[in-house]
C-alpha cells in the first residue's frame, strides 16, 4: 500500500504533471488552500500534504498555519515558483518540513519525500511499510541477481524502482537482511560456485564471468565468503563437470 500525498495547487497541468512522474505514490487533489482543508478536517488517510505558496483564496503560508491547528505531526512541504527571503522565513515559522522551489528536481522531490515520509513513521513508533516497499525490493534483488558479473551500483538499483539510494540502502537491509553490497556478492558467490561444480571453466575464466579484473582477486573474495580457495570448493563438490 502506498502512502497518500494530498496535492494543493491550483496549476491543473502541474498536478498532473506531478501525478505522472510519481506514480508510486497515491496523490490526492486540491485546487486551492480552503478544498484542501476541507479534506484535512474530516477523517483522512494523507501522510504528506504537498504545498504551493501563491494560490488564489487562502495563501500557502496562511493554510500551513491551519494545517498545523489540525494535525501537528502531519508531513508539509512547501512549493514555491517566486523564491523569496519572506516566503522561506514564513514556511519556517509554521513548521513547515521541507521548501522547495519550481520547477521541481524529480530526483530531488522523491528524496526528500521518503525521507519525510520515513522521519514521520519513526516518530509515530511505526516500521517502514514493509508491503510498499517489498515489490520494489525483489525487483531490486532479481535485477542484482541477473546482472552478477557485471558492475551494479546502487544508483543503478535506485533508478530502477524509482526510490533514492539512502532509502533503498535502508530499506533493501531491513527487507533482505544484507546490506546491498553484500548481496551482490553472495550473488557472484552462488554463481561462481554452480560454476565450480557443474562446468569445467577455469578459475580464470569464472573469476572473468564473476566481472572480476583478475583471478586473484576473485580467489581472496571466494576464500573470504565459502572459507575455500575456489580450486578446494571444486574437488569437494564437483558434479561431473564438463569442459568447456
Amino acid at each position: 500500500m502506498s502512502n497518500r500525498i494530498l496535492l494543493v495547487d491550483d496549476d491543473k497541468e502541474f498536478r498532473a504533471e506531478f501525478k505522472e512522474y510519481l506514480s508510486e505514490y497515491d496523490v490526492a487533489e486540491a485546487e486551492n488552500g480552503a478544498d484542501a482543508l476541507k479534506i484535512l478536517k474530516k477523517a483522512n488517510d494523507i501522510d504528506l500534504v504537498i504545498l504551493d505558496v501563491k494560490m488564489p483564496g487562502i495563501s500557502g503560508t496562511e493554510v500551513l498555519k491551519e494545517i498545523r491547528k489540525i494535525d501537528p505531526r502531519l508531513g508539509v512541504i512547501i512549493l514555491t515558483a517566486y523564491s523569496s527571503e519572506h516566503v522561506a522565513v514564513e514556511s519556517l515559522k509554521g513548521h513547515a518540513d521541507d521548501y522547495m522551489e519550481k520547477p521541481l528536481d524529480i530526483s530531488k522531490v522523491r528524496e526528500t519525500i521518503e525521507n519525510i515520509l520515513e522521519a514521520k513513521s519513526i516518530r509515530r513508533g511505526n516500521n517502514i511499510d514493509l508491503r510498499y516497499v517489498q515489490g520494489k525490493i525483489e525487483k531490486v534483488k532479481r535485477f542484482v541477481e541477473k546482472n552478477y558479473g557485471k558492475k551494479v551500483s546502487l544508483e543503478d538499483a535506485a533508478a530502477i524502482v524509482s526510490l533514492s539510494p539512502k532509502y533503498l540502502s535502508r530499506v533493501f537491509k531491513q527487507v533482505t537482511g544484507f546490506g546491498f553490497n553484500e548481496y551482490k556478492l553472495a550473488c557472484k558467490m552462488k554463481e561462481a560456485k554452480a560454476l565450480l561444480a557443474e562446468t569445467g571453466y577455469t578459475v580464470g575464466q569464472i573469476s572473468h564471468m564473476m566481472g572480476y579484473e583478475n583471478a586473484e582477486s576473485f580467489i581472496r573474495a571466494f576464500e573470504k565468503i565459502t572459507g575455500y580457495a575456489p580450486s578446494q570448493y571444486r574437488k569437494m563438490n564437483s558434479r561431473k563437470a564438463k569442459p568447456a
